[in-house]
């Protein structure tokens, strides 16, 4: 079973990170390849622009973004995809530009992962 860590890509990369992926939609500020140090970058697992736009990062949105994401992800089986592509690595770190990993797609994510 593969464990599902979350992270910022804008932290230090560590060598207990396992295989990283950034799962933004769009590339982060600020942040060469190189600095990056991605195995992928899976923008198939973002959530839609309209949806990003709409949540805008306002944690009083979360919920419903939440739960947004969630239907998104269910109706296009990119979730299911993605795990089961990465199903041999025994740690894959999720990497989100969001400066509040908390209220972040991150974090709905990873649990949709955890769950498959």
């Amino acid at each position: 079973m593969t464990d599902y860590q979350l992270k910022r890509i804008y932290d230090e990369p560590a060598e207990g990170d396992g295989y990283r992926v950034l799962v933004d939609r769009l590339w982060p500020r600020g942040i060469s390849k190189a600095r990056a140090d991605l195995d992928e970058w899976c923008k198939d697992v973002a959530p839609s622009s309209e949806l990003r736009t709409w949540f805008g990062h306002r944690p009083e949105r979360f919920e419903e973004f939440a739960e947004r994401y969630r239907i998104e992800l269910a109706s296009s089986q990119e979730a299911a995809k993605f795990a089961k592509r990465l199903a041999d690595k025994p740690k894959v770190t999720l990497l989100i530009g969001a400066k509040d990993p908390e209220h972040s797609q991150g974090v709905v994510l990873r649990d949709v992962l955890t769950h498959l």
